[in-house]
């Protein structure tokens, strides 16, 4: 029953790296930008959930509403610079990873190295939770999968059914064609870019509810989720929420059998083997999705 229920939890959790995951995936895969810059948009989401609960008692999950136009914008203005600058895809990792490192000397800065955590009375989400049975799942990781199912829901519907989704994934396929019956790539990008930047504000605003934040965070979250975006395949979303619970689960599963210390071990051994026969991800056909 104890790994049934890591079991369950662990999927709960993974669903946070989905949400973490899936922005950075498309626009990897549409646009070929390995978005650092993604985890720093993340870590100012949470520090603003923060300030915001905090300073105007404003309920976290509300916080969204200035959060999501704030990264937004400034997901597409940084498009709009890497595109103006012609910034290729290993440049593309080298410039945003200078623009993570000055993010998280700013959230230094401003909110000081110390570990900083939502108060209970501001927090309600922290200590509520849902019995099934025997069964007891946290509520802050509760509203991280269904997050996670609504944003991946939302973006594979999206890309499959509207001009937007469609043009796009034919400039994935072949830029130059695209280009040639009248797409327009900026345009298109920075409302990738932005679209992914709003998502990195919502995983901000779910570590916040239940974790603590430091300004290192970044660091502890880019090998989970870039193993979620290999694994699922990258730019594959249905692919990205699939591999989420599947690393959460083994890795709840794995603490909860033998010892925490020995998950990212387990974890990451898992994924090198399947990526020794699924090269392009366990879940990738081919095509962004």
């Amino acid at each position: 029953m104890t790994t049934i229920q890591a079991a369950l939890n662990g999927a709960l959790v993974g669903g946070l790296f989905v949400v973490m995951a899936v922005g950075l995936s498309v626009t990897w895969g549409m646009m070929k930008i390995i978005n650092l810059a993604h985890f720093g948009m993340i870590l100012i989401g949470a520090y603003l959930t923060f300030q915001i609960t905090t300073s105007w008692g404003l309920d976290p999950i509300l916080t969204l509403v200035i959060t999501v136009p704030t990264l937004f914008a400034f997901g597409a203005l940084l498009q709009w610079a890497l595109d103006r600058f012609s910034v290729v895809e290993f440049g593309s990792l080298l410039v945003t990873f200078g623009i993570l490192i000055i993010t998280m000397q700013v959230v230094t800065n401003i909110w000081s190295a110390d570990f900083q955590r939502l108060a209970a009375e501001a927090n309600p989400y922290a200590t509520q939770s849902v019995s099934l049975g025997r069964f007891v799942f946290p509520m802050s990781t509760l509203l991280a999968f269904a997050a996670a199912v609504v944003i991946v829901g939302g973006a594979h519907l999206a890309l499959q059914r509207t001009f937007p989704g469609r043009a796009m994934r034919a400039f994935a396929q072949d830029k130059d064609v695209a280009s040639a019956f009248g797409i327009d790539h900026r345009r298109l990008g920075m409302l990738l870019a932005g679209v992914s930047a709003a998502s990195a504000a919502v995983a901000g605003m779910l570590l916040a509810l239940g974790r603590s934040l430091t300004p290192t965070a970044p660091f502890e979250l880019i090998g989970t989720v870039f193993a979620v975006v290999i694994l699922g395949g990258i730019g594959h979303v249905v692919g990205t929420l699939a591999a989420g619970v599947l690393i959460g689960m083994v890795s709840a599963v794995v603490a909860s059998v033998w010892s925490p210390s020995l998950s990212p071990f387990v974890v990451f051994s898992v994924i090198v083997l399947a990526l020794l026969f699924r090269p392009h991800g366990l879940f990738a056909r081919g095509g962004v999705r």
